[in-house]
């Protein structure tokens, strides 16, 4: 029975070998051995290293031996193997997800989907059959609502380890300059991961307090995954986060908002509120608008940008800010 066992694991890791290497690129045996890791395969890289030389002795496999490390590919001719096949609407479905969604995967499991992403990208190559799903790609596109900007440096060390921690409910070492290049070092309690425009924000707890804060993931210099685990706490919430303004630099305090607004730059609200119970009064010219929002120096930026054709500016407070808001929106706003 041991044996038996034995000899299904090892076919099991040489067809997740064979999955993983591509047709039109070299993939090496330290390459191989994260993807399969990353997946739960337990198996050192001298292991990898001995199936991948069987596996090209009786497969259309390419060594490539003229410099270490050796690099394997599928020979031009070879079929390879896809195990198990994407459909041209799965296909089709994974490079959408990679385009949008990379960012906000653990590099751990992106790792693990390489073979997956590749062998849609085969699927959908100008060889393929699949012509329709092949044209979807160039006719959606996500735009931008304001002027685009390219995002900042992340370092790639950071964003690993930002990102396991955050999986694995571990404690964070992290090393930190604000905007105004104050530094800090300190241990963090990793919440959620949020992408605002082509900015990405850890959200997270600072090791002895019980409130928020949002940290410019490239504005971190190094972080370090402590060994030290917790329970996700039940109180907080990613969207709640989001809507309370804490990402708005706002005060969790909602408000009763009233304007005046020029009925050409006004127009869009009528189509695209700012709030369920939003009401419009329409005058001579422009529009009176009422609105429950979130106060938040976003909401500001908002209105100063539509310079003179919003007058009349009004706030009314609704509610008092949960407990706790008021210090984490200090530190915050510190932190951004």
């Amino acid at each position: 029975m041991g044996q038996r066992k034995e000899g299904l694991d090892t076919a099991l890791i040489l067809l997740e070998i064979l999955k993983r290497i591509p047709k039109h690129r070299k993939i090496t045996a330290a390459e191989l051995h994260r993807q399969l890791a990353a997946e739960g395969f337990d198996r050192d890289i001298r292991t990898v290293q001995r199936h991948l030389d069987t596996l090209a002795e009786r497969f259309e496999l390419e060594r490539d031996a003229r410099s270490k490390p050796y690099g394997y590919s599928w020979l031009a001719r070879a079929q390879g193997i896809a195990l198990p096949s994407l459909t041209p609407q799965e296909s089709l479905l994974l490079k959408l997800a990679h385009a949008q969604l990379h960012a906000l995967l653990p590099p751990k499991l992106m790792r693990s989907m390489e073979g997956f992403f590749e062998q849609a990208s085969r699927n959908l190559g100008p060889d393929s059959n699949a012509r329709l799903e092949r044209q979807w790609l160039r006719k959606v596109r996500v735009v931008s609502t304001s002027q685009p900007l390219l995002a900042p440096e992340i370092k790639p060390s950071v964003f690993e380890s930002v990102s396991e921690a955050l999986f694995d409910n571990r404690y964070l070492d992290v090393d930190y300059a604000n905007a105004a290049g104050w530094k800090q070092r300190a241990r963090v309690m990793p919440l959620g991961l949020a992408q605002q425009g082509p900015r990405m924000y850890l959200v997270c707890r600072f090791d002895g307090y019980d409130d928020e804060r949002s940290l410019a993931l490239h504005r971190i210099q190094s972080a370090s995954i402590t060994t030290l685990s917790f329970d996700y706490p039940k109180d907080f919430d990613l969207a709640r986060y989001d809507a309370e303004g804490g990402f708005g630099f706002g005060s969790a305090e909602e408000i009763q908002l009233r304007f005046s607004i020029d009925k050409t730059a006004g127009f869009h609200l009528t189509e695209t509120p700012l709030s369920k119970d939003q009401t419009m009064i329409e005058k001579e010219g422009h529009y009176v608008v009422t609105a429950t929002v979130v106060n938040s120096s976003m909401l500001d930026w908002w209105l100063r940008g539509f310079g003179g054709d919003v007058w009349g500016v009004s706030k009314r407070r609704r509610r008092l800010p949960r407990q706790g808001s008021s210090q984490a929106i200090a530190q915050a706003k510190h932190a951004h």
